[in-house]
C-alpha cells in the first residue's frame, strides 16, 4: 500500500525534520516487544510493508522491540495519534526514549542510537532545499495515482548473537517449564540422556556444548536465545502440517492439543468424540472418551475396547485400579488408547495413526499427553443414541472382525482340534472360540485337513468320538457348524443324507452328502444318527468347482483318525450304534464343534 502516514482530509504538517542539539532529544514510537527475535522480525517485516522508519532494537533479558523514528517529541506525538486513528500501530503504542534500547539489530547496519538522523520519507522536500523545514498544507482528498509497488524481495534474516554473559542471563528468565522443555528438545536430538528436571548440570551443558558443536556454533555449554529457537524449531518440524492446536470440548469436559491438520471433528456417539481424518494420512484417527461411571464401568470399558477394528490385538495392555492403556498395533495402524477414572468420571483418549510413521506418531502423543486436561462434566450418554444402530459396531465404532470363521471340532481333552486347511490358510493369527489363539501342528494336505493346538489352556466340555463302522449310504446324517461364522453363539445341525461314500470320480476317502450347508459350516463333525463322527466337512474351496446347492463333500473319518494317531493323539471310539434322540445329536454337537477363526 502506499507508505503514508496521514489520512486526514486536509493535513498540515511540519515536515518530520533531523532531530538536533536545539530541538528536543531524540525519541521513538514503540509498537511491540517480542520474546524471540524470529517473532520480531517477522513483525518488523509486517510492519515495514506499510510504514516508514522501522527499526528493531534489543531490549535486554531476551526481549526484541519494534520501533518507528527516530523523531522529535512533538512529532512523535503526531505520528503516533494518526497511525493509533488509522489502526495501524496497536492503541498500547508509546513514546519511547533512548535509554530503553540496548542493540539495533534493524535496519542491518544502522545506529540510530549514536547518530539519531531521520531518513527523508517518500514525498517529503528535499533536505537540502532551503524550504525542507517549512510549513506546507498537504491534500490527500484525491491524491495522484503513484505508479504501481514493484514486489520486494523478503528482507534477509537479521542474525544478531548474544555474548556468553547476555545467552545466561537470557536463560535465567526461563521458567522451569521451559528449562525442561529444552531437555526435552536435547533428548530428542540425541545429545541428552539423563532426567527431565529442568536443571542444567554438568550432563546438560555437556550436551548443549555437543549440540552447538554439531551445528556449526561455539560450544560454550550455555545456548544463546537463536539457538535455543533453533533447537527448538528443529524439534517442532516433524510436527509441520499436523497443525497442533487446543481443543476445548465442554460437552466431553476434555481439553487438549489435536491434530487438526488431519483430522476434524465429526461427531458424538456416547462414550466417545470422533475425530476423522480429513485427508493424508487416511488412517489418522482422533477419539475423546468420556463417560460417568466407577471401578466396574472402567473394567467394562477396557474390556469393549479390545473388541474395537481400532484397537489390533497384538500390543501391550496394562490395566491398574483406576486406569489403562491399550496399545495395538499391526501392518497398517498403530493404536494408543490411555484412561483413568477420577471422582466418578471415566476419560482418555485413543491416537490411531498409521504404522511406519513411529517418529512423527511419538512426537504426536506425547504432545497429546503433556497437553491433556480434565474439565468438568462427562458427555451424555444419550450424545449420538439416534445414529443408527448396527449389529457390528460399538457408539459408531468397528467391532474388530476376523478375516472369515468357519468350524472345527475337539478331538483330545487337551483343546486340539480338526478343521479345513481353508480355515487357516494365510492367516495371522488363528484363534479358537474367538478368545484362545492357537497353532497348527499338523498337516494333512491330501485330504485339506489340519489339526490345531491351542497356545493356553482349554477343557473342553466333550471330544468327537468316532464311527467304527463304514456308514452306510442314504443314512441319514446332520452337520454341526458356525453358518453365519460366529454371529450366533451356537453351532447350528443341518441334517441331510450320505449320498454316496466315494468322491464324483469314485476316489476313496471322500463322503458325498445331499445336504444344504453354507460356507461357516466347513471344518465341522459330519455325525451319523447315533451321534458318532463319520467325517469332516470340506469347504468349497477344497472342492474347486461350484456345485450344486444340496451337495456337499467331507472328508471321511478314518483319514482324519490315521492322522490323530500320527499326532500322538488317542481318539475315542462311539460304543452306541443305534439311532439317539435328535436331542442328543444336538447336544453332542454343541459340545465338541467349535468357532474357527482367522485373523490379519
Amino acid at each position: 500500500m502506499i507508505r503514508r502516514i496521514f489520512t486526514l482530509v486536509l493535513l498540515t504538517l511540519v515536515l518530520v525534520r533531523p532531530a538536533v542539539a536545539q530541538d528536543s532529544d531524540p525519541v521513538w514510537v514503540q509498537v511491540e516487544a517480542h520474546p524471540s527475535l524470529r517473532e520480531a522480525q517477522e513483525a518488523i517485516r509486517r510492519y515495514s510493508r506499510d510504514l516508514n522508519d522501522v527499526n528493531g532494537f534489543s531490549l535486554g533479558g531476551g526481549w526484541y522491540a519494534i520501533a518507528l523514528g527516530p523523531y522529535s517529541r512533538a512529532d512523535a506525538n503526531q505520528v503516533l495519534n494518526v497511525l493509533r486513528a488509522e489502526r495501524s500501530i496497536p492503541r498500547d503504542s508509546y513514546i519511547a526514549f533512548p535509554a530503553s534500547f540496548q542493540q539495533q539489530f534493524f535496519p542491518v547496519g544502522d545506529n540510530t542510537l549514536s547518530n539519531p538522523a531521520i531518513p527523508a520519507r517518500p514525498g517529503a522536500d528535499d533536505p537540502d532545499s532551503a524550504d525542507s523545514g517549512a510549513a506546507r498544507t498537504v491534500q490527500l482528498t484525491d491524491p495522484a495515482p503513484e505508479p504501481e509497488p514493484q514486489p520486494q524481495p523478503e528482507p534477509e534474516p537479521v542474525v544478531i548473537e548474544e555474548t556468553p554473559a547476555e545467552a545466561r542471563r537470557s536463560e535465567a528468565l526461563l521458567s522451569r517449564d521451559e528449562r525442561m522443555f529444552l531437555q526435552v528438545a536435547l533428548k530428542w536430538a540425541g545429545y541428552y540422556s539423563a532426567g527431565i528436571d529442568g536443571a542444567f548440570g554438568r550432563g546438560t551443558r555437556g550436551s548443549m556444548a555437543s549440540w552447538q558443536r554439531d551445528n556449526g556454533h561455539e560450544p560454550t555449554g550455555v545456548l544463546t536465545t537463536r539457538q535455543r529457537e533453533k533447537l527448538i524449531g528443529q524439534y517442532n518440524a516433524v510436527l509441520e502440517g499436523l497443525d497442533l492446536r487446543r481443543h476445548v470440548d465442554r460437552d466431553a469436559g476434555i481439553e487438549m492439543d489435536l491434530p487438526l491438520g488431519v483430522v476434524a471433528f465429526d461427531r458424538y456417539e456416547a462414550p466417545f468424540a470422533h475425530f476423522d481424518p480429513t485427508g493424508t494420512p487416511e488412517d489418522a484417527r482422533v477419539i475423546l472418551i468420556s463417560q460417568a461411571g466407577n471401578q466396574d464401568t472402567l473394567y467394562g470399558l477396557y474390556d469393549i475396547m479390545q473388541t474395537l477394528a481400532i484397537v489390533p490385538p497384538d500390543g501391550p495392555r496394562e490395566r491398574g485400579n483406576n486406569s489403562f492403556t491399550l496399545v495395538g498395533e499391526n501392518r497398517r495402524i498403530v493404536s494408543h488408547t490411555e484412561v483413568t477414572l477420577k471422582d466418578g468420571q471415566i476419560k482418555g483418549f485413543t491416537l490411531v495413526w498409521p504404522a511406519g510413521d513411529e517418529e512423527r506418531r511419538t512426537r504426536l502423543l506425547g504432545e497429546m499427553q503433556r497437553s491433556f486436561a480434565r474439565l468438568p462434566g462427562t458427555l451424555d450418554p444419550g450424545r449420538g443414541a439416534s445414529q443408527d444402530q448396527q449389529i457390528d459396531l460399538v457408539s459408531g465404532l468397528e467391532i474388530r472382525r476376523p478375516l472369515r470363521s468357519r468350524s472345527g471340532f475337539f478331538v483330545d481333552g487337551a483343546g486340539s482340534v480338526v478343521t479345513t486347511a481353508a480355515a487357516v490358510a494365510s492367516c495371522g493369527r488363528i484363534t479358537l472360540e474367538g478368545e484362545q489363539e492357537a497353532q497348527v501342528a499338523r498337516r494333512l494336505d491330501s485330504a485339506g485337513v489340519v489339526l490345531l493346538r491351542a497356545t493356553g489352556a482349554m477343557a473342553p466340555r466333550a471330544v468327537a468320538e468316532f464311527s467304527a463302522s463304514i456308514p452306510r449310504i442314504q443314512s441319514d446324517i446332520s452337520v454341526a457348524g458356525y453358518s453365519y461364522e460366529g454371529v450366533l453363539g451356537a453351532p447350528t445341525l443341518t441334517h441331510g443324507t450320505l449320498a454316496d461314500i466315494r468322491g464324483l470320480n469314485g476316489e476313496d476317502g471322500v463322503d458325498r452328502l445331499a445336504i444344504r450347508t453354507l460356507p461357516g459350516d466347513a471344518g465341522g463333525p459330519v455325525f451319523d444318527a447315533a451321534g458318532a463322527v463319520i467325517g469332516l466337512l470340506q469347504s468349497g474351496e477344497d472342492a474347486g468347482r461350484t456345485l450344486p446347492e444340496d451337495v456337499a463333500f467331507s472328508v471321511d473319518g478314518r483319514l482324519i483318525l490315521d492322522m490323530l494317531a500320527e499326532a500322538g493323539i488317542q481318539p475315542r471310539t462311539a460304543s452306541a450304534t443305534a439311532s439317539m434322540p435328535a436331542e442328543f445329536v444336538t447336544r453332542r454337537a454343541n459340545d465338541i464343534t467349535v468357532l474357527v477363526s482367522c485373523w490379519e
